[in-house]
């Protein structure tokens, strides 16, 4: 059903690529992070919810359809639909069925509550195709209420002491989340920087909602940032863009603070997990609810998963889907 080639997993009867790294004539896109959705396909296809944000990522000239969660679509010779896969706005599962069998392509998912986007939607198929971000047996989530509570006291220490608070997280999917997440404990307009802006504002048109942000100008800097909570990519960590926030306390916001090395190799004060992906038991939870019998990880871990799966009577493998770092 689906092959690798050097633009990513292509499905030679439908004549389309899911998420594929370089320009082809058609392209399904499971969601709009940077190493999913790339430039220079001649159409593209989404999810109705997320169709702002890939407009945002890809530009006005992009072509783009957009169709609603569960609606089968024929394309060539198979029938194709998108289903929630719960990682960002607008983020789908494939689901590609030829009439003899079904695959389905995860793209990213999660299984933690998050309101900035819909609850992911086990598919029953025969052959799953799921991401291994965190397919090892030390990542596993806390409860993110209990997370978001911890948050919450570290803030209002930090604006009890006059500091600004700088949380580093993904510009699209965590940013927003925390946002929604945090909305009921913020007295004042989150601070953000231009890329949080930008994407907080096509999930905004894509019906998410958020409370209110104020992008960080050229004058915002020094006094005005006191007691002031900031949201930033981790691409500004040690930039000189941090150094209008004095004496800010610094925490990233990620499921990579699993593991405590990455706190001080990220260089920030602190480490809060929060992921926007499966922990190993939603992994092997999901893998197994599909009723695939059939598993072909991808990214990350992939190998490691591959082989508890097949540990557990399954045909899997790894599969190269051409995909490229993660968003930052």
């Amino acid at each position: 059903m689906l092959i690798s080639t050097p633009d990513g997993l292509a499905c030679p009867a439908g004549g389309f690529h899911v998420d594929p790294s370089g320009p082809v004539d058609f392209a399904v896109v499971t969601h709009a992070h940077g190493d999913h959705a790339r430039p220079g396909a001649r159409r593209y296809l989404c999810a109705d919810a997320g169709l702002a944000v890939l407009r945002r990522r890809l530009g006005d000239d992009a072509v783009i359809d957009g169709v609603g969660y569960g609606v089968p679509m024929t394309i060539g010779e198979v029938e194709v639909s998108l289903h929630p896969a719960g990682h960002v706005t607008g983020s789908a599962q494939v689901r590609i069925h030829d009439g003899r069998q079904t695959w389905v392509v995860s793209g990213d998912y999660k299984r933690d509550p998050d309101p900035t986007c819909a609850p992911f939607e086990v598919v029953r198929c025969d052959t799953f195709v799921t991401e291994a971000t965190f397919a090892l047996p030390i990542y596993r989530w806390p409860p993110v209420d209990d997370v978001i509570d911890d948050l919450r006291r570290w803030i209002a220490a930090n604006e009890a002491s006059g500091k600004p608070t700088v949380l580093f997280a993904y510009s699209l999917g965590k940013a927003q989340r925390l946002l929604a997440l945090l909305a009921d404990s913020l007295h004042t307009p989150v601070l953000v920087h231009g890329a949080v802006a930008a994407m907080s504002e096509a999930c905004r048109q894509d019906g998410v909602r958020l409370p209110p942000i104020e992008p960080v100008r050229e004058d915002t800097r020094g006094a005005a940032t006191r007691g002031r909570l900031v949201l930033a990519p981790p691409s500004a960590v040690n930039t000189p863009w941090l150094k209008r926030f004095p004496q800010a306390a610094t925490a990233m916001v990620s499921g990579w603070m699993r593991v405590r090395g990455a706190r001080r190799w990220k260089g920030v004060g602190r480490g809060f997990v929060l992921s926007d992906h499966a922990d190993w038991p939603g992994l092997l939870e999901t893998i197994a609810a599909t009723g695939a019998r059939r598993v072909l990880a991808t990214h990350g871990y992939a190998d490691v998963l591959a082989r508890v799966c097949a540990d557990h009577g399954l045909d899997a493998g790894v599969l190269d889907a051409a995909l490229g770092r993660e968003e930052t």
